[in-house]
């Protein structure tokens, strides 16, 4: 192959041709570098966060965003369909773009100052055409693909119908679904007529040999051939055909930054700068400003004294990135237990709503804008004052973002875990619930917990000289680990400790603990609530007063690692507590009972041999990544375990956590533990529920009753079914699942 295995570039195009074409090159660029440009203004003006750290650590995250942006792993994740179309979508507009940029260095700055460099020919030029071909067929096929699910899959998460909104209110959003169909359809145009220029030009020349490289260009040429186009009418018409590509390849260049299709920029910029430990970690209050700390882990206290996420103007430039990388997937949307249970909250609305409330305050060409295409949405979500107020770019706490809505989460983490570009919902609204609190805006039942902790350092309300009550009857004292030498402190938490049906749980994991020979101990009224939930709830002064408590009685015990049953209480002292001078070894007790049934500490002399189903625990499983351990537990002590189709990090939540366990959820269409105990009770050959976290102990008992499900189904902690396996004297629950499985009867539902 020589050099005349090759095209011409600009075949009948002239050099006036030449000159209009990149006149209108020059424009498209301009324009496309004019929308970075006011996306960039748009994120100088939110607040400083470092995202960087140490040199490490950046290279780190960005090699790591690179590898899943490439990698289409996030994407891919529960949904490989819409993984393998992305990615063929993805990859084939990158190698076109390559392509594109190749085609303009050899023409445009090889051939007029280094023409012995030239390479668009020979072998390069028919292996250029070739992968150009093969990927961008990909394209097609994935766009196709893509639409076809859009146009007939009716997917939830594709109908962009508020969840916030009054029954008999509407909203009109036929702008986002323009705004996708546009994307979609605007690309695969530019490939079909791509592929015809290609088709037309091969026909003009009468099928040069080395065109057969061009495989789906050499096939559309064979079939205008069928019908009929010769080679003169074929010349005739590539130039038109030539024109109508290229003015629509360049057009698409001036769209891009402005719609859906930043993205394709946007979200690997999100993905390398994104959080490991977002919603596990949380921003600690720096009055003046953020302290350098990786991921932002430092929230300023506004210069008028407000907390928190207020106002528009409070957002940092990452947040300002994360609502510019929304693709309005809609993961996040059907993964929410709020949205699911008829709570006014869809982390993708939440997103929505902010991106356009910033893209009007901030953009040159705000008065073009809605100050919100949702009418309705503000007429019923009460005051909008302050939206555009001066300074402050909005009011979006308790404003642009109803109370109702922020008080709607339960912090699980399952819109985080779900989102492919990397957005991090949790911390935003843990940082508009504490602007709410710092403005008195509090719900009445989280208003009394929070009193309750105040006072006594339990959302109980009681004393916490009782905190240790639930001891009483133990054949065997335990130890005080602020007088005495023990290797585990267990750090016991509020429900295991005062609710009188965890109260039973928590005896049998002591009598396990010492039935294994473990060295242990307790606070007693020395321990506080270790303030999880709290903070999630917004409020970040007493989580730090809780803090402070807990590290202080902490670092007088004398102990060498924690252990506790209670995934909130291991989220907070493993991941936030080194923050405020407390850094400890932290276990969940799941661990613990796995390495005592694998070393032979706890014995099994009655294996369970019975079907259980097993729900982890948002905090143990997405906070914390713990999600063989409680398995293993099941495997030792014979369960045979069956899995509800939401297991380990796809897990579905209690609804408890963010403080919801202490809000009203009365006026909720179905509870989400209501749901869970449904989604179980589905399951063939299932009796037994099991838990490792005391919120869902209270939870999941009170939905079995409440579903009608108690006679089907026996909510137990896993302690109690290790103690059932070991031989260990049981109390009520363990008593009832035994008659459970002898007579088939129902079992006592513990008060």
């Amino acid at each position: 192959m020589d050099a005349t295995v090759t095209r011409e570039i600009f075949e009948g195009i002239g050099s006036s041709g030449e000159r209009v074409f990149y006149l209108l090159v020059l424009v498209a660029t301009v324009l496309f570098f004019v929308g970075l440009g006011l996306r960039a203004r748009k994120y100088l003006r939110g607040r400083a966060e470092n995202r960087y750290g140490s040199l490490p650590t950046f290279v780190g995250g960005v090699v790591r965003g690179v590898l899943s942006a490439a990698s289409n792993e996030t994407v891919r994740r529960r949904d490989t369909i819409a993984g393998i179309l992305h990615a063929s979508i993805m990859w084939g507009f990158i190698v076109l773009f390559v392509g594109t940029a190749l085609l303009t260095i050899e023409v445009d700055f090889v051939r007029p100052y280094l023409p012995g460099l030239s390479f668009f020919h020979g072998p390069f030029y028919v292996v250029y055409s070739f992968v150009l071909d093969i990927l961008g067929l990909a394209m097609l096929v994935g766009l196709g693909g893509m639409a076809l699910r859009r146009a007939r899959g009716r997917k939830r998460q594709l109908d962009y119908r508020r969840v916030d909104l009054p029954a008999g209110a509407t909203t009109d959003r036929r702008s986002y679904a323009v705004g996708d169909w546009l994307f979609v359809g605007w690309l695969f145009v530019l490939g079909v007529t791509g592929f015809l220029v290609e088709a037309v030009r091969i026909v003009a020349h009468d099928f040069p040999w080395f065109e057969v490289a061009s495989p789906v260009g050499w096939a559309i040429a064979h079939g205008l051939s069928a019908v009929g186009l010769g080679s003169a009418l074929a010349a005739g018409i590539h130039t038109t055909l030539w024109w109508g590509h290229a003015a629509m390849a360049l057009a698409f260049v001036a769209y891009f930054p402005f719609a859906k299709s930043i993205h394709a920029l946007t979200d690997g910029a999100n993905l390398a700068l994104r959080s490991r430990t977002a919603g596990r970690r949380l921003p600690v209050l720096q009055p003046g400003g953020p302290a350098p700390a990786l991921a932002g882990l430092a929230a300023p206290v506004a210069a008028d004294g407000h907390m928190g996420l207020r106002d528009l103007a409070d957002l940092s430039w990452k947040t300002l990135l994360d609502l510019d990388a929304c693709t309005k997937c809609g993961r996040c949307h059907v993964a929410c237990p709020a949205a699911n249970s008829g709570a006014p909250l869809s982390p993708r609305d939440l997103i929505l709503d902010l991106r356009q409330q910033a893209d009007a305050s901030w953009s040159v060409f705000a008065p073009l804008h809605e100050r919100r295409s949702d009418r309705a949405y503000g007429a019923s979500n009460g005051a909008m004052a302050g939206l555009g107020s001066p300074g402050n770019g909005g009011l979006i706490a308790g404003g642009l973002i109803s109370a109702e809505t922020l008080w709607s989460c339960t912090s699980c983490l399952a819109c985080v875990e779900a989102c492919p570009v990397g957005i991090e919902h949790v911390p935003l609204i843990v940082g508009m619930r504490r602007a709410l609190v710092d403005a008195g805006d509090v719900q009445p039942g989280l208003q009394t917990a929070l009193t309750s902790l105040a006072k006594q350092g339990n959302s109980f309300g009681q004393s916490g000289r009782l905190r240790a009550k639930w001891t009483e009857g133990l054949p065997f004292t335990i130890r005080d680990a602020r007088k005495e030498d023990v290797d585990w402190l267990w750090f016991v938490g509020d429900f295991a400790s005062f609710d009188p049906r965890v109260a039973e749980a928590t005896r049998l994991v002591a009598r396990l603990f010492e039935a294994a020979g473990m060295d242990f101990g307790i606070l007693y009224e020395g321990e506080r609530n270790a303030g999880n939930d709290v903070r999630r709830a917004g409020e970040e002064g007493l989580f730090e007063v809780l803090v402070e408590h807990n590290v202080g009685q902490l670092s007088r015990a004398r102990f060498r690692r924690i252990v506790t049953t209670d995934p909130h209480t291991l989220n907070t002292l493993r991941n936030e507590y080194p923050d405020f001078g407390g850094s400890w070894e932290v276990w969940h007790y799941s661990q613990i009972l796995a390495s005592l049934l694998r070393d032979g500490d706890l014995r099994v002399t009655a294996p369970l041999a019975r079907g259980v189903t097993y729900h982890d625990p948002c905090y143990l499983a997405r906070y914390n990544d713990v999600l063989q351990a409680p398995r293993e537990v099941l495997a030792g002590i014979g369960a045979n375990l069956l899995e509800m189709p939401r297991n380990g990090r796809n897990t579905y939540c209690c609804g408890a956590g963010g403080g919801r366990i202490w809000m009203d959820d009365s006026g909720l269409a179905e509870r989400p533990s209501e749901a869970r105990i449904r989604e179980a009770v589905g399951l063939d050959g299932i009796g037994t529920f099991v838990t490792s976290c005391p919120k869902d102990l209270t939870m999941y008992t009170a939905a079995a009753s409440a579903t009608g499900n108690a006679d089907r189904l026996a909510v137990r902690d896993l302690a109690e079914l290790v103690a059932e396996a070991i031989g260990l004297a049981t109390e009520s629950a363990v008593a009832a699942d035994a008659e459970l499985v002898a007579s088939g009867a129902a079992p006592e539902t513990p008060a």
